[in-house]
C-alpha cells in the first residue's frame, strides 16, 4: 500500500471499533495440550507498505474468491464472504468450518486494486489447528493463489509476515486503497492468554499481485 492511503470507506466503522476492542478477530479456545502455531520469523516482514521489488500484476475486475491455495504449507480452502458483525468486528467463518476461510466483501476482492483481506481460524477447541494455523511459517517469495469466481487466478507472492498485538493493530497495512493489487491474511497467534482462552496477537501475511 502506498503512502497516504487510507482504509476503503466500507471499513472505517469497522476497523476503528475493533481496533479499540483489540480486533478480536478469531477466537481460539484451543486447550494448551494442541500444538501452538509458528510465529513469524524474525525479520521475516519485507516492506509490507509497498511490497517487494517486483512488477506487480496488474488490476483484475472484481469477483468474489473461491478458493485459496498455499502450496508452501498445504493450504486449499474454499473462501465464504464476511462482513462485520453486529459489534463492529470483522466477522470470521463458523467455528464449525475451521477449514474455510473468509473473505472481507465490503472491501476489494482478491486481484482488484487495493488490499484484499482474507481471514481464517488459527485453531479451534474441537480441532485442534485450523485453516491458517501455519501463517507463521510463510517466507517471502512463497506464493499465494486465490481462484476467483470468473474462473480466474490471482496469484500473489509473499512480501513478508508479522505477529502485531491486537492492541496495536496495524490497521493501515492491512485495509486501503491504491493501484497495486495487494493480499492481506490475518489470523491469530503469539501468547496464549489463558484467563481470556485467546491469543493475544495477530499474525498477518502481506503479499502482492504477480504475472
Amino acid at each position: 500500500m502506498a503512502a497516504g492511503d487510507r482504509p476503503p470507506r466500507a471499513a472505517v466503522a469497522l476497523i476503528t471499533l475493533a481496533g479499540v476492542a483489540g480486533l478480536g478477530l478469531l477466537a481460539a479456545g484451543a486447550t494448551r495440550t494442541a500444538p501452538r502455531p509458528p510465529r513469524p520469523a524474525p525479520g521475516a516482514v519485507v516492506n509490507p507498505a509497498t511490497g517487494r521489488s517486483t512488477v506487480p500484476a496488474p488490476p483484475l475486475p472484481r469477483a468474489d474468491p473461491v478458493r485459496i491455495t498455499i502450496a508452501a504449507i498445504g493450504v486449499r480452502a474454499d473462501v465464504v464472504p464476511v462482513a462485520a458483525g453486529p459489534t463492529g468486528e470483522l466477522e470470521v467463518p463458523p467455528k464449525d468450518r475451521p477449514t474455510v476461510a473468509g473473505w472481507y466483501r465490503p472491501g476489494v476482492s482478491p486481484g482488484e486494486a487495493g488490499n484484499a483481506v482474507v481471514v481464517g481460524h488459527v485453531d479451534t477447541r474441537e480441532t485442534g489447528p485450523a485453516v491458517f494455523f501455519d501463517l507463521g511459517r510463510l517466507r517471502p517469495g512463497d506464493r499465494i493463489q486465490v481462484t476467483r469466481a470468473d474462473t480466474r487466478v490471482a496469484t500473489f507472492a509473499v512480501d513478508g509476515v508479522g505477529a502485531y498485538p491486537k492492541t496495536n493493530f496495524p490497521t493501515a497495512l492491512v485495509y486501503g486503497d491504491g493501484p497495486v493489487p495487494r493480499l492481506r491474511l490475518v489470523t491469530c497467534g503469539g501468547p496464549f492468554d489463558e484467563r481470556r482462552r485467546a491469543y493475544r496477537d495477530n499474525v498477518v501475511v502481506f503479499a502482492t499481485a504477480v504475472p
